[in-house]
C-alpha cells in the first residue's frame, strides 16, 4: 500500500511538472527542445498520409455504397461483429422488375421478350457490381482502415510519448537552470542525464516508426493498383452485357428497337453497336432469291424465323425467333406476305420475317 502511494504522488508530481513545462511554453516563459528536421518531416508525412487515407477511405465507401443508411447499416453490423444481410441491390431489382412484367406481356410477344432479356442482363450487372464491392473492399478498404487502425495509432502512441519525454527533459533543463545548491545542481544533473537519455531513445523508437510510412505507401501503391484492376475487370464486364445486350435487341424490328428518328448529340459518345437496318414490308424486287421461287411455286415450304413478330390483326400469325413453321404462297395475296402454319393455326406472316429452309 505504501508503494501504491508513493507510486501515485510521484506520477502526480510528474503530471503536474509536464503541465508547467506546456503552460510556461505556451506563455513563452519556458525553452522548448526541437526535434531535428527529419523527425518533424516524417511526422508531417505520417500526418497528411492519415489525413489523406482517411479521406480516400470515406469518398471510397460513397461510391460503393451511395446510400448513407445502408453504410451506417453496415457500419454497425461490423462494429457488432455481425454478418451483413444479403439484399438484392438496384440493378437486381430493377431486373427482376423487368422480368416479371416481360413474363406479364408474355414472353411470346416483342416486348414481353425485350423486357426479360434486359431484366437478365440488369442482374448480370448486379452480379457484376457486388463482385467488384467485395473485391475493393477487401484488396483496397481493408487495408487502408488497417493503417488507420494499427499502425497509425502506434505511432500517436509513441509521438505522445515522445512529447511526454520532451516536456520530462525541458522541465529537467529548467530545474538546472534554477539550481543553486550544490546537491540540488548535482541531483538536477543527474536527472537531466537520464531524462536526455529517454527522450533520445523515444526519439529514435518514434523515427523508426515513422519510416515504416514509407513502406506503407508502397503497400497501397499495390492496394490502388488491385483497385483499378477491379474497376477496369467490371467496366469492361459491364461493357459486354450491355454490347450483347444491344445485340440481342437489334435482332428485333426496327420498330421495336427505337423511338427515335434521329439520334440525339450526347448519344455518340454511348457505346453504340448499329442493330441491322430491317424493312418489315419490302418491294418484290429486293426480296431473295429463295423467296422468289417460293411465291413462284404452289407447295408448302418449312421456313425459319428471324425475328419475333406479333399479328396485327387476327388474319396475321404472330411469330417467335428461331422457330420453324411452315409457309406457302397464295394466289392473289400481296407479295410481301406469305401464308404461315404451325400446327393448327394458320395466318398471313411478312416474308421479311422469314429464312427459307432447304
Amino acid at each position: 500500500m505504501e508503494f501504491s502511494v508513493r507510486r501515485l504522488a510521484a506520477d502526480a508530481g510528474t503530471l503536474l511538472s509536464r503541465a508547467v513545462q506546456f503552460t510556461e511554453e505556451k506563455l513563452g516563459q519556458a525553452e522548448k527542445t526541437e526535434l531535428d528536421a527529419h523527425l518533424e518531416n516524417l511526422l508531417v508525412r505520417a500526418e497528411a498520409t492519415k489525413h489523406w487515407t482517411e479521406k480516400i477511405m470515406r469518398q471510397t465507401e460513397v461510391v460503393l455504397q451511395p446510400n448513407p443508411n445502408v453504410r451506417m447499416e453496415e457500419f454497425l453490423y461490423e462494429k457488432l461483429d455481425r454478418k451483413v444481410p444479403t439484399r438484392a441491390n438496384n440493378h437486381e431489382l430493377l431486373g427482376e422488375g423487368m422480368i416479371d412484367a416481360g413474363h406479364e406481356f408474355g414472353p411470346g410477344t416483342a416486348y414481353g421478350s425485350a423486357l426479360i432479356k434486359c431484366g437478365e442482363t440488369q442482374k448480370q450487372l448486379g452480379s457484376a457490381e457486388k463482385e467488384f464491392i467485395h473485391s475493393a473492399a477487401i484488396n483496397f478498404l481493408t487495408p487502408f482502415r488497417n493503417f488507420i487502425d494499427g499502425d497509425f495509432k502506434t505511432i500517436s502512441k509513441e509521438r505522445k510519448l515522445l512529447q511526454n519525454k520532451r516536456l520530462d527533459l525541458d522541465a529537467a533543463k529548467t530545474r538546472l537552470k534554477k539550481a543553486r545548491v550544490a546537491d540540488a545542481r548535482s541531483a538536477a544533473e543527474t536527472e537531466l542525464r537520464i531524462t536526455q537519455s529517454e527522450f533520445d531513445r523515444q526519439a529514435e523508437i518514434t523515427r523508426l516508426l515513422l519510416e515504416g510510412v514509407s513502406s506503407t505507401h508502397a503497400h497501397h501503391l499495390r492496394c490502388l493498383n488491385d483497385f483499378v484492376d477491379a474497376q477496369a475487370s467490371y467496366y469492361a464486364q459491364c461493357y459486354q452485357y450491355m454490347v450483347n445486350l444491344q445485340k440481342q435487341l437489334g435482332s428485333f424490328p426496327t420498330t421495336f428497337c427505337s423511338n427515335n428518328n434521329a439520334p440525339s448529340a450526347s448519344s455518340s459518345a454511348s457505346i453504340s453497336v448499329a442493330p441491322p437496318t430491317l424493312t418489315p414490308t419490302l418491294t418484290p424486287g429486293q426480296a431473295s432469291p429463295s423467296l422468289n421461287e417460293l411465291r413462284s411455286s404452289s407447295g408448302p415450304r418449312r421456313a425459319r424465323v428471324l425475328y419475333d413478330y406479333d399479328a396485327a390483326s387476327s388474319s396475321e400469325l404472330s411469330l417467335l425467333a428461331d422457330e420453324v413453321i411452315t409457309v406457302s404462297s397464295v394466289p392473289g395475296m400481296d407479295s410481301d406476305w406469305l401464308m404461315g402454319e404451325r400446327g393448327h393455326q394458320k395466318g398471313k406472316v411478312p416474308i421479311t420475317y422469314l429464312e427459307l429452309l432447304n
